[in-house]
């Protein structure tokens, strides 16, 4: 699989990390599905994980909404991004732990402040590993 996005909106996920650091930023891939999945949109979600700096946590009316504006602009839910503050742009045991098979899941480094790379994973369908996906950014036109 492939998650396709724009360099514009790789930005925005970038500059959510920088500004939410030494915490994690989070939200939500919404675009056309499919073997190159396209991203079209970012909704952003408040990090209702208040314990963990390190851990992000959207809220199930959060993602209501989320999923609510997703149909309404005639959009699939593809996945969702976050940011690792002084970690690698790896997923975590809890992030595979607490991931879905069919979800890409974006991870943003986020080293002393400043965005420095994007990964994108996916876990297998048998839930035994997060599995790399190509990460195709796109210049706008």
């Amino acid at each position: 699989m492939t998650l396709r996005v724009s360099e514009t909106l790789l930005g925005t996920i970038h500059r959510e990390g920088e500004r939410a650091y030494p915490g994690e930023c989070c939200g939500v891939l919404a675009g056309q599905p499919g073997e190159i999945k396209q991203v079209r949109r970012l909704l952003p979600v408040v990090n209702r994980r208040a314990d963990d700096p390190h851990r992000y946590l959207i809220a199930p009316e959060d993602l209501q909404r989320v999923e609510a504006e997703v149909r309404q602009a005639d959009l699939e839910v593809l996945g969702f991004y976050h940011s690792h503050p002084d970690h690698p742009a790896a997923p975590s045991p809890f992030d595979a732990e607490h991931a879905w098979p069919w979800y890409s899941y974006l991870i943003v480094r986020v080293d002393h402040g400043r965005a420095v790379e994007a990964t994108s994973w996916q876990l297998a369908g048998d839930r035994s590993a997060m599995l790399p996906e190509s990460l195709d950014v796109f210049n706008e036109v």
